[in-house]
């Protein structure tokens, strides 16, 4: 059974490489690294499907040492000890180069088990990860590292690939007749991943009509349902997950409706409704708050319907909330009210609830003065009347200063004129 297009296809060389310029480009860095024959310990971070193990592959075989390739998913301590154990003999006589991918499915412990032969210098890693190092790699063995990042592959850096997949594809002498685009959309919609997109070249050549003549029609309707997905980079515990959501909700603080659009749409196209969902919710409440109010049960209501009617109808009253939240005037003040107010109580400015607020009905015989002295404010002109509710601890203190919109001047307007005239 012959090996999957992209495996075929996988570079040789740097020149051969795909993309990433700022890494490989003449002059760059690591570039320079990978061709002095000095090898440090590298930590390759980035999505999938943009090189970084091909990478790996390409500097294991411009080096002299025995390399040895583990897996994080299935890799433990007891495999790379067995690895380590190669050190010192004769098939590994100038040490090992250890090639550890998804390098953040290891625990610390196992992560501890390099870090003695890293010091010593008889193996030298090359590590792997999706996720962002800082967060999942054991600071020790960071420390004796260096990571680069792998970006994305634009476009233009994949149509070429996908143009040399059919070509390598129909090499045994079939015809293929490509519908205008479909290079194009394949190279966008595959979302930077060189993989997916050679694997929908696969499906596309395969899943092809053939006519008569032998010829396959590789239509720009077939690509679209084979590789509708490929774009979406998304899992719900990664770092793309909280990279969109937190786009989606900046971009509705940010009053860009379009952008908020474009987020909420990749989070449908994930299946993610609770992400944003929550995430409405919250931006109606913190970022409008005050300067609307209203706006938070209309939220409410659709994301109550969206739910009601699940995908692919709860689109519709989360696009609606969306463009509502987005386009509506803006006020952090409550937001800003209670996190000064829970900073008070963390640094111990707290104090007795004052006697006239208390939920008491009797005196005890120490009391000079009996009585609880709270003044029913329903009874005073304006519904108001001067009376102690802080503790003594925090008398004068202001937490709520009312934002700059209309209904927050309307509201300080009102208060300031009924306690004036009293």
């Amino acid at each position: 059974m012959p090996a999957p297009l992209a495996e075929r296809m996988r570079p040789q060389t740097l020149d051969e490489v795909a993309g990433q310029p700022l890494l490989l480009g003449n002059g760059r860095p690591l570039r320079n690294i990978i061709t002095s024959g000095r090898l440090p310990n590298l930590i390759f971070y980035g999505p999938p499907g943009i090189g970084k193990t091909t990478l790996a592959e390409i500097i294991a075989k411009s080096t002299d040492r025995y390399l040895v390739k583990l897996n994080g998913t299935n890799a433990g301590t007891a495999e790379i000890k067995a690895a380590v154990a190669k050190l010192d003999t004769l098939a590994a006589p100038n040490g090992i180069l250890l090639y550890l991918d998804e390098i953040q499915y290891l625990n610390k412990k196992q992560q501890q088990t390099l870090l003695e032969y890293l010091e010593k210098g008889s193996v030298t890693l090359i590590a792997s990860t999706t996720e962002n190092p800082y967060f999942y790699i054991y600071h020790a063995l960071l420390s004796r590292a260096t990571v680069f990042e792998f970006r994305p592959l634009t476009p233009e850096d994949i149509l070429p690939v996908i143009a040399k997949g059919f070509s390598l594809l129909s090499g045994d002498g079939s015809l293929v007749n490509m519908e205008d685009g479909v290079i194009e959309y394949m190279a966008t919609a595959c979302g930077g991943d060189v993989r997916k997109a050679l694997n929908a070249v696969e499906l596309c050549f395969f899943g092809a009509q053939v006519a008569a003549d032998g010829t396959r029609q590789i239509t720009l309707e077939l690509a679209q349902s084979l590789t509708q997905k490929s774009a979406m980079r998304y899992d719900k515990d990664g770092d793309a997950h909280y990279d969109i959501v937190s786009a989606y909700q900046k971009s509705m603080r940010g009053s860009d409706i379009d952008a908020a659009l474009h987020y909420l749409a990749r989070l449908l196209e994930a299946g993610d409704l609770p992400s944003a969902i929550r995430r409405l919710m919250v931006c109606a409440c913190e970022d409008v708050g005050l300067a609307y109010p209203q706006i938070i049960p209309i939220v409410k209501a659709a994301c109550d319907i969206a739910l009601a009617v699940g995908l692919p109808e709860a689109r519709i009253p989360l696009a609606d909330a969306v463009v509502m939240v987005a386009g509506a005037p803006k006020s952090n003040s409550g937001d800003m009210a209670i996190d000064t107010a829970i900073a008070d109580i963390r640094a111990g400015k707290t104090g007795p609830v004052p006697r006239n607020l208390q939920n008491v009905h009797y005196d005890g015989a120490e009391r000079k003065i009996p009585g609880q002295h709270y003044l029913y404010a329903h009874d005073y002109p304006g519904h108001w009347i001067a009376q102690q509710y802080l503790p003594d601890a925090l008398l004068g203190s202001q937490y709520y200063v009312p934002g700059d919109n209309k209904h927050e001047q309307a509201m300080a307007a009102y208060w300031e004129k009924i306690k004036g005239e009293q």
